[in-house]
């Protein structure tokens, strides 16, 4: 399988998600086909630093949303698969939904199809019934539903931490080493154990010297 993975950044909040994935797969060589849609587009100047252009420059090929002609919307073009970072409502819904009225929603249903590796960092909250129907149908379809819900036992310092263990996660599923978080090793449950176990020792030896008094 050739070492290539479609990146689409929808509308959502959370563009930097994406962003963070390109910087990091260019780094680790993997070959990356980006689709970003127009409101993805707008999220980036809203939320970001970046031009949209020096975010397009981070991929090694780019698509506009409309190209439905595209290598990636066949499925003879072999990749590792796809990640949506983030995924809108409305792109969940036509993933869900197999309506594939742009690129990012074809190309996504062109892996599922091909039963390769989807993965989808939903960016809403709260849900109500209708947004969970369409995450349950996706992922009966094959989609891996990864919401960029931060863990903390790693104790991250900056947001680019909080940020980087999302897509960690994401590279995890896909199949891509990487070592942009502190992985649970039980080490902090030992500190605390052994913390709580000298306490209690502390505390008995003071009701001794208590008692000898």
């Amino acid at each position: 399988m050739a070492k290539r993975l479609i990146v689409g950044i929808a509308g959502a909040s959370g563009v930097i998600y994406g962003v963070r994935m390109l910087e990091v797969l260019k780094n680790q060589g993997i070959e990356t086909h980006l689709i970003i849609s127009e409101a993805g587009k707008l999220n980036i100047r809203i939320e970001t630093d970046y031009d949209v252009d020096d975010v397009l420059a981070m991929a090694d090929f780019t698509y506009t949303n409309k190209d439905i002609a595209a290598s990636v919307a066949s499925g003879s073009f072999l990749t590792m698969g796809m990640v949506v970072a983030p995924c809108t409502v409305k792109t969940l819904s036509g993933i869900a939904n197999s309506y594939n009225e742009n690129l990012l929603i074809r190309a996504a249903d062109v892996q599922l199809k091909e039963k390769r590796k989807v993965a989808l960092l939903f960016r809403e909250t709260p849900l109500h019934k209708g947004h969970l129907r369409l995450l349950t149908q996706a992922a009966d379809m094959g989609a891996h539903i990864i919401p960029p819900v931060p863990a903390f036992y790693h104790h991250p310092k900056t947001i680019d931490d909080i940020i980087n263990q999302s897509v960690g996660k994401v590279l995890d599923y896909i199949g891509i080493e990487h070592d942009l978080f502190q992985r649970w090793d039980n080490s902090e449950l030992d500190k605390l154990m052994n913390k709580s176990a000298a306490g209690k020792n502390k505390n008995t030896c003071d009701k001794k010297m208590v008692a000898i008094k």
